[in-house]
């Protein structure tokens, strides 16, 4: 329900009968995430406990925001799979994937892998870079930043369609002659690294700040803070954060504050819901096809402006370890 002030007023007790709905639905086509959920508590929870980056409890604040986000997953992913699949096309990434195919076609096998994890990290670089300064992008993508507890479930906020972020990187390297399968598990790597990284842990790891990602490398990236804000967008490599000016990795502190400084409501549902707000009905092409038209042309002028923007942007002065 919409507020005067332009936010959302949900009610407690319908918003969570409304939230377990979404996850008993879920749960009854897959209950695979219940086994995750267990096992990433008995992994990861005794390395927090043991060596806790933030001092605090495992019940902490909206956590059963995040647990629900992990419990909902097979429904959230099958529709962020959808979206993905349009926006795989609709961005276009099959267009330099082909013009790359005759140039992957002629790589020896043996180091065939290394450029396609190279390949797909870059491509990975820039979607995350764009969902990041490109205002209707963040928008989605806010609701990942939004906790403000990085732990071992924290992770799993993510907004159906901010899963789109990795399709383009998916068709570009399947288009340009890397298999699916090849392509499909580094998906899968990057989505379950993605998890432990947000691990509350304090491991610095100072001699891998510039090969791989660190649990450190990650924490900055989600720090709202000052200078740390739109930095290291790379998944696997920090050569792209390091090559386009956006790696953050300070020697003489580390990250206290997480989260946005916007507003994000609070929940599961008003979550997923807050992105769409102001969107408009889908099925007014319908009744107003022309209409409609010319707002998809304006949307999609400023999108194009906004992605050049970020993409020129000068190189960002940041500390480095």
């Amino acid at each position: 329900m919409p507020a005067a002030d332009g936010r959302s007023r949900w009610r407690p007790l319908p918003t969570a009968a409304a939230a377990l709905a979404v996850i008993g639905a879920s749960l009854a086509f897959d209950q695979g995430p219940i086994g995750i959920v267990v096992v990433l508590f008995i992994l990861v929870v005794p390395f927090e406990k043991l060596f806790p980056r933030h001092r605090q409890r495992v019940r902490r604040p909206h956590l059963g925001t995040d647990v629900g986000y992990a419990l909902a997953s097979p429904l959230l992913s099958g529709l962020g799979l959808a979206a993905a699949v349009v926006v795989g096309v609709a961005s276009l990434a099959w267009l330099p994937g082909l013009l790359a195919r005759p140039l992957v076609a002629m790589i020896p096998a043996p180091i065939l892998p290394l450029v396609g994890i190279a390949l797909f990290d870059f491509a990975i670089y820039w979607t995350h870079r764009w969902y990041h300064e490109v205002p209707f992008l963040w928008r989605f993508h806010a609701i990942h930043h939004s906790t403000e507890h990085l732990d071992w479930v924290s992770g799993f906020r993510n907004h159906p369609l901010d899963g789109t972020l990795i399709a383009p990187a998916f068709v570009f390297l399947v288009v340009a002659g890397f298999s699916p399968e090849f392509t499909g598990v580094l998906a899968a790597v990057q989505i379950i690294t993605g998890i432990f990284l947000h691990a509350n842990v304090r491991w610095r790891l100072r001699w891998l700040h510039r090969l791989i990602i660190t649990p450190e490398f990650h924490h900055w990236h989600h720090a709202n803070e000052p200078g740390a804000i739109n930095s290291n967008y790379s998944v696997f490599l920090p050569t792209w954060d390091l090559l386009f000016g956006t790696y953050f990795m300070p020697s003489n502190r580390r990250p206290t504050r997480y989260g946005v400084s916007e507003h994000i409501p609070d929940g599961m549902l008003p979550q997923l819901w807050h992105p769409l707000r102001g969107m408009g009905n889908p099925f007014r092409v319908v009744v107003h096809p022309a209409r409609s038209l010319r707002g998809l042309v304006r949307f999609l002028r400023v999108l194009v402006r906004d992605l050049y923007r970020s993409a020129t942007r000068p190189r960002s002065q940041l500390p480095t370890a």
